[in-house]
């Protein structure tokens, strides 16, 4: 496979700058997976489309104010704060990284310094791992959310409010990018679903720097994927395996929630913690998701390999092509997908 076959032309108007409100009002394709039909609806049909032996997971990480702009040697810079290393430290990516190197040390705000303690290689996407000086002795996402700004990302022209770039179930920070696919969900929909009596768990999985990064590559079986922290509760686990055991459909609420549930799984027992590198690519077997909620990625992606997997490229690439002949809004703001 080269990148090029994921590859489709997009009109700049149909990238969307801003969500539909409510958010459940957004448009949603249905693409079933055993025809080759597609059906056009909006996101509050969907609980037309699922019955009790439907399980719903959703990704509950919240993105956190992780991007610093300041003044740097009379520079213009900005740190993102990625993760928490195992020595303690913060992997950051910093701009312009000719002005960062080891020993540095600065302040990104009036009373806040920093300190480069080393240069990552170029296969960490250059970061640089920083111990950061609070007088205050703040938790470092309670610094962030007093001195940072959300993340969005650099098709989005506007800076929205971070209440714009959150699920309505966020719980746990640690993400530089938000699940998108979760963006539809309003309150009134999830308890639709609950009366239905659909099944919901949640797991976490940290959107890392990788959703930034393009693939270079050109045999797309060569990329590498940037590592990324996920977590499933012992309890939830549980509750999935017997669902899945039982006959039930998982469905996976965006790229992310698949990732997870796919890497947990390919383990017996599973593993309900850790650094995941999956990548999904149109070839793998999917051991535990059955149907995917998703939005309409960007070209060359690989959220839109991952989807190409379950549903066969030549399948969403056609489509795409639907979606862009009728005017669907495509990436993070935009409408979604649902493949089942």
């Amino acid at each position: 496979m080269r990148l090029s076959d994921f590859d489709y032309e997009l009109p700049r108007e149909l990238i969307a700058q801003e969500p539909v409100f409510p958010r459940d009002h957004s448009r949603m394709m249905v693409v079933p997976l055993r025809d080759k039909g597609i059906h056009h609806h909006h996101f509050f049909d969907l609980p037309r489309f699922l019955t009790r032996n439907d399980v719903l997971v959703f990704n509950r990480s919240k993105v956190i104010p992780s991007r610093i702009r300041f003044v740097h040697r009379g520079k213009k810079c900005e740190f993102f704060f990625l993760k928490l290393s195992a020595s303690g430290l913060w992997e950051v990516l910093v701009h312009p990284g000719r002005f960062f190197h080891k020993h540095d040390n600065g302040y990104i705000a009036s009373d806040v310094s920093f300190e480069i303690i080393d240069v990552n290689s170029q296969e960490q996407h250059g970061s640089r791992l920083v111990r950061v000086h609070d007088p205050y002795n703040r938790p470092l996402f309670e610094l962030l959310a007093a001195i940072g700004q959300v993340p969005l990302p650099p098709y989005i022209a506007e800076q929205k409010s971070v209440e714009h770039y959150q699920t309505v179930y966020a719980r746990d920070p640690g993400s530089v990018a938000a699940p998108t696919a979760g963006f539809h969900f309003t309150e009134p929909l999830l308890h639709s679903l609950g009366e239905k009596g659909i099944q919901m768990e949640f797991v976490t999985l940290h959107v890392g720097a990788g959703t930034f990064l393009p693939v270079t590559s050109d045999d797309v079986t060569s990329h590498v994927m940037h590592s990324e922290y996920y977590e499933i509760g012992k309890d939830v686990a549980e509750r999935l395996a017997a669902a899945k055991k039982s006959g039930k459909r998982i469905i996976a609420v965006g790229t992310t929630s698949c990732r997870t549930l796919e890497s947990a799984f390919l383990s017996d027992p599973p593993k309900l913690s850790g650094e995941t590198k999956l990548f999904i690519y149109p070839g793998y077997r999917f051991v535990f998701v059955d149907g995917l909620i998703t939005n309409f990625h960007l070209p060359r992606s690989t959220l839109l390999m991952l989807v190409s997997a379950l549903a066969s490229r030549e399948r969403v690439l056609s489509a795409y092509m639907e979606a862009i002949s009728c005017r669907y809004r495509f990436f993070s703001f935009g409408d979604g997908m649902l493949l089942i």
